[in-house]
């Protein structure tokens, strides 16, 4: 029987995650990535059990731990001061992996590139290729990129992110909108923020229209990856950049008033920008012949649970698994299903993320209670996420994920 010939667009998390889930099962594939070099500046992951149980799978856990903080516990604190609103361990007492089964660990993106590719066999990373279209062919799908050879498969997986091109040849262009609201990042040596308590923990610190998380990363810890949300701009002034130049007193703005510690972790970055916080309406179609959606560019969500690299490696694992367990045979079955299996989560990660924004902006003091008591009872509220298992797939259940994303 003639081995199936399929294309991963992309080598971010999600498309990496799809070779090594391929590998594992036996599937030969390549991965196209239109950058030169797998590296990313001034990123970071929170990498939760829904994601790092996979990538264990992969042999991925040694190199993690290696280059990743663990963080002690998840802290909620209001803008004014350090009072705690709501507070759960994690490192302490192992208190995360017993309850998931799995570690939390914050990582810089291009390490966490590094370590996953680190596990794929041979040379199966065509980098410098840039897709430009797509167009179904007798003998399959074929890709065109810029500068480079054409190439024909039996199937395109699109793991290139919002800004996906497979997108475009699947639903259309236009499922991107912008979410209202924006962010301003950056990462900063713990040695220079004196002011932080618990510097080794992931923080919300949750004020009037705006929130700032932080998480420790490296493996001593020795930075800390900050992202702090606001609201607006109204509209975002450019659709062709999401993102653009700001000053250092456009990221302090938000933030006057709040505790040492958040202005100074903020006034700290090297690098002054805002990014957009766009998502992905839900697609009618995550397919389309012999091409199909993985990640971000299904389901792009605003990054509130941490949770757009840890549902791209679901996807891909759940598609690599039925590749192997079916074939390529009935393909359009095949690719519906998983379309099917995968939306009711995604969608409802999506909706709650866009509902924790709310959360976290709140302004009235009964609000504020409500959403304390509601942090201090995070598993329940929340554990859904963190627990899944692509193994466990077919017992999950689907119909109160819909209800407590509500």
């Amino acid at each position: 029987m003639t081995e199936p010939r399929i294309a991963i667009i992309g080598a971010g998390i999600g498309g990496l995650a799809c070779g090594l889930a391929l590998q594992r099962a036996g599937v030969p594939f390549t991965i196209y990535e239109q950058a030169s070099a797998l590296t990313e500046i001034g990123a970071a992951i929170a990498l939760s059990a829904n994601g790092s149980r996979e990538l264990a799978r992969f042999g991925c856990l040694p190199g993690l731990e290696a280059t990743s903080c663990e963080p002690t516990e998840l802290i909620w604190r209001g803008w004014r001061d350090h009072t705690r609103v709501a507070a759960h361990p994690v490192r302490k007492d192992c208190a995360y992996r017993k309850t998931y089964g799995a570690p939390y660990f914050g990582i810089h993106r291009a390490d966490l590139q590094k370590v996953m590719r680190a596990q794929l066999h041979g040379d199966v990373i065509r980098l410098s290729h840039r897709l430009t279209g797509l167009a179904e062919t007798d003998q399959g799908i074929r890709l065109e990129f810029h500068g480079e050879d054409s190439d024909v498969v039996d199937l395109v997986i699109g793991a290139d992110g919002i800004k996906s091109r497979v997108r475009d040849y699947v639903a259309r262009p236009g499922a991107i909108r912008y979410s209202g609201t924006s962010a301003f990042r950056g990462i900063v040596p713990t040695k220079e923020l004196p002011h932080l308590p618990d510097p080794h923990a992931i923080q919300f610190w949750m004020g009037p229209d705006a929130h700032l998380l932080h998480y420790a990363i490296g493996p001593d810890g020795g930075d800390v990856n900050y992202f702090a949300v606001t609201e607006g701009p109204d509209e975002w002034p450019d659709p062709e950049r999401w993102v653009i130049e700001a000053t250092r007193e456009d990221h302090l703005k938000p933030f006057q008033g709040w505790d040492e510690a958040v202005t100074e972790m903020v006034s700290q970055s090297h690098h002054f920008a805002r990014w957009g916080l766009f998502t992905t309406k839900p697609l009618r179609h995550w397919h389309k012949g012999r091409a199909v959606l993985i990640g971000d560019g299904a389901h792009a969500m605003v990054p509130h649970h941490g949770q757009g690299a840890n549902t791209s490696i679901e996807d891909a694992v759940t598609l690599a698994g039925m590749i192997a367990s079916e074939g390529l045979a009935n393909l359009e079955g095949l690719l519906t299903r998983f379309a099917r299996l995968r939306r009711v989560r995604t969608t409802a990660i999506q909706k709650s993320a866009t509902a924790t924004n709310h959360v976290l902006h709140l302004h009235d003091e009964a609000d504020l209670q409500a959403r304390a008591a509601r942090l201090k009872k995070f598993p329940d509220e929340f554990g859904w996420i963190h627990a899944f298992d692509t193994s466990k797939v077919k017992s999950e259940p689907t119909r109160n994920i819909r209800l407590r994303a509500r």
